[in-house]
């Protein structure tokens, strides 16, 4: 990446907020303050209607696009769709990228010093919510300028997040993009996430949480976490096009040391992860990830429990996405169009698995770009310099289900 790429937003710069209004937890805790790192790209309008926040999953952070100065190879997770002529084009519209409450990438976390003690958080550092986080970024919002997000746009646990918006602000949201998600988790991924849980707890660097005062890390527990979770997020048949059965060595060794190629990636994941990865963050993550679940005040009832959005929607899944797989987002529109909310689905046959959210594919791409260029004309904010279509065929090889939609 190079800041001479034309389609780069550039240099990326980190910024921080402080907050000293308390913040009430779900949990029925409060954080007195709290940071927020986050990063934004292009420029606010006039009337200041062009904002799109930019929601991250589980291992994500405010880094979204482009790269920084000081380590141009360290790119933004979602620079390929963010950025000047891109799907969510910068040249047109004000992007933010924030690292939510709990994060270790800068914002208040566990790993952050607790006023009050003087020492990290640690295990003393809350439980926090889909909805703490949505109150928290609004809150950045407020502090920018924006009373009004053109949209939020997520995948994963980000998509939860944009989902959460309509419910929590619906007058402050105009669309939200709902990817590879669900409206809450199936019980088999409830177990995934806590068998990685277990994984870190039961290392005995974790120290109930507390590793930092033994200047300790559990990282044998967050290596077999992320190995679990790297194998949900990619599909069986991806998994057997990039590894298949292939040795390390040329004939078996009968030991238990790494001998398929499959096992090396994913130790080498697991390693890499674990020096950059809080533990206690990768807890409270996949904790938010559980609890989501916007219809149980509503006994159930996902369609009453949206009926107070008021913002469009865009939902995509991804047919080989065995995690969050298509019938989770039918679901989700299902409840939509009986909610009558403006909903358009798409349900992509991408290859990739869950992680098809964050990889190129130039028709998933084109989808958002399409649905992006209504929002602008919907807020007049200009024409994108090359518009990218669709093609018949290609949306019928997509298997998108455009503009399925609700009354007004």
């Amino acid at each position: 990446m190079s800041d001479l790429d034309p389609r780069s937003v550039g240099a990326a710069v980190a910024q921080r907020a402080g907050f000293l209004e308390p913040l009430i937890l779900k949990a029925g805790k409060t954080l007195a303050s709290y940071e927020l790192v986050y990063e934004t790209y292009g420029k606010l309008n006039a009337d200041r209607s062009n904002a799109i926040l930019v929601c991250h999953a589980l291992s994500g952070s405010h880094h979204v696009a482009g790269f920084y100065a000081d380590d141009p190879k360290k790119v933004g997770w979602w620079d390929n769709l963010i950025g000047p002529g891109k799907a969510i084009d910068t040249d047109r519209f004000f992007v933010i990228g924030v690292n939510n409450i709990g994060g270790c990438h800068g914002s208040t976390g566990p790993a952050s010093i607790d006023r009050a003690t003087g020492k990290p958080y640690g295990a003393a550092f809350p439980v926090v919510t889909v909805e703490d986080w949505v109150v928290s970024q609004a809150r950045l919002m407020d502090r920018l300028g924006i009373t009004k997000l053109a949209g939020a746009i997520g995948g994963s646990l980000g998509g939860m997040q944009a989902l959460q918006w309509t419910l929590t602000f619906p007058d402050r949201i105009g669309h939200a993009f709902v990817i590879a998600a669900a409206p809450r988790l199936s019980t088999q991924n409830i177990a995934f996430n806590d068998v990685a849980r277990q994984a870190i707890v039961s290392d005995p660097d974790f120290h109930g949480g507390n590793f930092y005062a033994h200047k300790a890390v559990p990282a044998r527990g967050l290596k077999l976490a992320r190995m679990l979770g790297h194998i949900t997020y990619l599909s069986e048949d991806m998994l057997m096009e990039k590894f298949g059965r292939v040795l390390k060595r040329s004939e078996l060794g009968f030991n238990y040391d790494v001998e398929f190629e499959i096992e090396s990636y994913l130790r080498y994941q697991g390693d890499k992860f674990a020096q950059v990865f809080d533990a206690n963050t990768y807890l409270l993550m996949t904790k938010a990830l559980d609890y989501f679940d916007p219809a149980k005040e509503s006994g159930g009832n996902l369609a009453r429990a949206l009926s107070a959005a008021r913002a469009g929607f865009f939902v995509a899944s991804f047919k080989s996405d065995w995690r969050f797989p298509p019938q989770r987002s039918r679901e989700l529109v299902k409840a939509l169009v009986a909610s009558k909310k403006a909903v358009t689905y798409a349900e992509i046959d991408a290859p990739h698995g869950h992680d098809a959210f964050l990889l190129d594919d130039a028709r998933y791409h084109q989808l958002i770009a399409a649905y992006v260029d209504n929002i602008a004309t919907e807020i007049g904010v200009g024409d994108r310099a090359a518009p990218l279509q669709l093609a018949k065929g290609e949306i019928e090889e997509m298997s998108a289900y455009a503009s399925e939609r609700g009354g007004a």
